[in-house]
């Protein structure tokens, strides 16, 4: 890749899928991290993402010195951003820690980490595999084991759910858990136990979800501009329960639901962009009748906004952000 080019988001995904394949991926590293210190990178918020990367590649060639190296910088980069990508980056540099024999450094690293196999679970793969690396592949189990038991634990605490999910999105971040610890024992060769159970019958019911269609109510498509949601309470405060507290809600629902469908295999999703004079045409608000009326007429017409844009793009609810910085998050609140 040319010194010359700016990276984007969409760069950094196609790098990381084809670095390995390169004539000399360790020049690749070496342009990503020349990148960030250079300012070629269109987003500098993608800075710690890149030099992950870097660190990533070059331990794939140990080179350790200069992995390590990539992922102090990269952790540095995220300044005090404490999330799931910060977390994934340490338990990397605690992995190339354990390749390079520095272990009492990278069981610190990742002692650290642990508390955050229950607030960032998708971090629970990268943890154990750093761990895996440093043989301690029953450490990892042992740590997996007791973070299934303090979200179910969590779980049967909220008398609104049952004590077994129904389903992979029911569990929510438990299912990643889950997921990670049944398939860390099967490559231990353990005997199932109810906790393994669990997984293969959420991932099972995952799979069924997957292989129908899914099917969406109208309603929840809906969409209301920022000026037209706003109306919309004025003058019917009641529908807040119906579309949301306010448009940042409004927003939230809308993605977490085409995420949803996207899960379970639909395709060629959109939102349908409505106003409060045309929610009132339809009789009166109040009644359920009504906007399902109204978002059949929207649903069956041609006005429509097209979903998911690009990352880097104009975010679909028109504020005028970049969907990565927008309503992308919203799908994870």
């Amino acid at each position: 890749m040319s010194t010359k080019t700016v990276l984007t988001s969409a760069d950094l995904e196609e790098i990381r899928q084809t670095a390995l394949g390169a004539a000399n991926p360790l020049g690749v590293a070496a342009d990503v991290a020349d990148a960030v210190e250079t300012g070629r990178l269109e987003d500098p918020e993608d800075a710690g993402q890149a030099l992950t990367l870097a660190a990533e590649i070059a331990e794939s060639r140990s080179k350790l010195d200069a992995a390590l190296r990539y992922a102090d910088q990269a952790i540095a980069a995220f300044g005090d951003r404490d999330d799931n990508q910060v977390a994934n980056t340490r338990a990397v540099r605690a992995r190339i820690l354990f390749r390079a024999g520095r272990d009492d450094e990278a069981a610190a690293e990742l002692d650290a980490l642990r508390p955050q196999l229950t607030t960032q679970p998708d971090a629970a793969a990268f943890i154990t595999a750093a761990l895996v690396v440093g043989k301690r592949s029953r450490q990892a189990e042992e740590w997996l084991t007791e973070a299934v038991k303090l979200s179910l634990a969590e779980r049967a605490a909220n008398a609104d759910e049952s004590d077994e999910p129904a389903s992979a999105d029911d569990a929510g971040t438990l299912f990643f858990l889950l997921q990670q610890r049944h398939r860390l024992r099967h490559a231990l060769g353990l005997q199932h136990d109810h906790h393994d159970n669990l997984a293969e019958r959420l991932e099972t019911r995952l799979a069924n979800a997957s292989a129908t269609p899914a099917t969406a109510d109208p309603t929840e498509l809906v969409f209301f501009p920022q000026a037209e949601f706003e109306s919309v309470l004025k003058q019917w405060p009641a529908l807040a329960e119906q579309y949301g507290a306010d448009w940042d809600e409004h927003r939230g629902r809308l993605e977490k639901e085409l995420v949803r469908l996207t899960g379970a295999g639909r395709g060629n999703l959109a939102v349908f962009p409505a106003t409060a004079d045309g929610l009132a045409k339809h009789g009166d608000p109040a009644e359920a009748g009504t906007r399902s009326a109204y978002a059949r007429e929207l649903t069956g017409g041609t006005n429509h906004i097209a979903w998911p844009p690009e990352r880097n793009g104009a975010c679909w609810c028109g504020s005028g952000l970049k969907y990565k910085k927008d309503c992308l998050p919203r799908s994870r609140a």
